[in-house]
């Protein structure tokens, strides 16, 4: 997971994080798990999805465990409930190489070529080690995918997404957004990625937070 850097100081870091169990657990009810699964957001967000359940993802392509992450998120997303909306949010964290990335996924989104390959620039990053984190090294690339450069290049700087990175820079502040990934449902809750243990675990959360906010709103229907 991609997350600031700690304190350097071994005992007092030992001291923090002994403070902090403390603190946990006083705070949890009776009964309550010692390492809880969720954890609310607060305040709540009003998703841009009225009348459905918003799940994001906070993420970035230079986010190794983002890579590792991606396949079980495809395999979810595949069978997303219709009254359930799921997006990406790519973070930059305040690094320029990350920001370009973000700029490079809502460009992709633009001209239509991002689910052919986004699958393509985690391995192009990841694997092969390729330089994706300037506009001139995107664009060389996705020339090489096929893509038309003019286009790319076009929706790479447009006002379009120069506003959906804005956006998304504004939602990783008001989330708290401290390290890649994150998913978080609804604006109320965020899954807390050790506590869930694996994938698998991770997006059985998922699926029971959905289901407790349509349990909490009746008048909202799967269609």
């Amino acid at each position: 997971m991609s997350h600031p850097t700690e304190p350097r100081d071994p005992s007092r870091r030992q001291f923090h994080r002994f403070l902090l169990a403390i603190l946990a657990a006083t705070a949890l009810p009776a009964g309550a798990a010692a390492s809880p699964t969720w954890l609310p957001i607060r305040p709540a967000q009003l998703g841009d999805s009225p009348g459905k359940i918003e799940v994001l993802e906070f993420f970035s392509w230079g986010c190794s465990h983002c890579r590792d992450f991606n396949p079980a998120v495809k395999r979810w997303e595949h069978d997303l409930p219709k009254d359930v909306t799921f997006k990406r949010v790519p973070v930059s964290f305040g690094r320029a190489a990350w920001s370009n990335l973000a700029r490079m996924f809502y460009a992709l989104d633009g001209i239509g070529e991002l689910q052919r390959l986004d699958e393509a620039v985690f391995a192009a990053i990841h694997d092969r080690r390729v330089n994706l984190y300037t506009e001139a090294s995107a664009l060389a690339w996705v020339r090489q995918q096929g893509v038309d450069a003019s286009r790319f290049s076009a929706a790479f700087t447009s006002f379009s997404t120069e506003t959906r990175v804005a956006r998304a820079e504004q939602l990783s502040r008001a989330y708290k957004v401290d390290s890649v990934p994150l998913i978080t449902v609804a604006g109320r809750f965020r899954v807390v990625n050790k506590a869930a243990h694996d994938q698998a675990g991770l997006f059985g959360v998922v699926d029971e937070l959905i289901a407790q906010v349509r349990k909490e709103q009746p008048t909202r229907r799967k269609r």
